[in-house]
């Protein structure tokens, strides 16, 4: 890993590249039609690093590709070998509905709240958990691809409340899942704490459909996850998806309870 570019270190050059090139946050801003906050936040870590936004940075300073070639290059190698075909799914996905219980889906997290939720436990070093942060934000880039799948995340209420971080991660994430649930490919519902125990409660899983009508699975457990393409097990979870959903609030309803969740984090 040591030999892997990481987050932070990419964050360094992209300063030391704008200075070198004497611009401040604010001119090197107005060339790539970012404000000099939304610069100043990618600079120190406030605000995720995005491929578009190094892509950018990459034209007008002519670095031939640098940025983004080094943003590849961390999430290449971060990723467990057995998650990789789930990445390759889900950039050609049209569709992905994703049941999560415990916590807030990985499509959807914020770069604070990725952070907070791998560096639990401390079993991966401050290294591996940055590369593991920057594959994390670098697979959200689907959601606003080309193809922009069709997006619904059902998430039970309690992920709202389990505190993740500090308490302002929590409600950067709340307010982050209201943002992008305002996109018109993407929709948000939440199963609320009253709710009676749900098929959803047994164990997260992803329900991915490809352009040719393939339909695939990915399930996780405490140790590695598994891409199952199996008709009969696409089928069962189909139904258990169909029972959750059940369960759910609608999307308006559950972006006002993740409003009043939200204020709970002040």
């Amino acid at each position: 890993m040591s030999r892997v570019p990481t987050l932070t270190f990419l964050r360094d050059q992209l300063r030391r590249a704008r200075q070198a090139r004497g611009l401040s946050q604010e001119e090197l801003g107005k060339l790539i039609n970012y404000s000099s906050s939304q610069v100043s936040a990618v600079e120190i870590g406030e605000r995720p690093v995005q491929r578009d936004y190094l892509a950018r940075v990459d034209a007008v300073l002519d670095t031939g590709g640098l940025f983004v070639a080094m943003l590849e290059l961390i999430r290449l190698h971060a990723a467990p070998d057995w998650f990789r075909p789930w990445e390759e799914v889900e950039r050609e996905a049209i569709a992905l509905r994703w049941c999560e219980a415990s916590a807030v889906p990985g499509l959807l997290q914020t770069e604070g709240y990725a952070r907070a939720m791998l560096g639990v436990g401390g079993e991966l070093i401050a290294e591996e958990v940055e590369a593991r942060v920057v594959a994390r934000l670098a697979r959200q880039a689907v959601l606003a691809g080309d193809l922009r799948p069709q997006f619904v995340a059902v998430l039970d209420e309690q992920a709202l409340r389990r505190q993740v971080g500090d308490r302002a991660t929590m409600r950067d994430q709340l307010a982050h899942l209201l943002a992008v649930g305002a996109e018109p490919n993407v929709q948000i519902r939440v199963v609320p704490a009253d709710s009676p125990w749900h098929t959803g409660l047994g164990g997260s899983f992803i329900l991915a459909r490809l352009a040719n009508g393939a339909e695939l699975i990915h399930l996780d457990n405490q140790l590695r996850g598994l891409t199952v393409d199996s008709p009969n097990d696409v089928a069962a979870l189909e139904r258990r998806w169909e029972t959750v959903t059940g369960e759910a609030l609608p999307c308006r309803q559950s972006a006002r309870l993740i409003e009043e969740v939200a204020k709970t984090w002040t």
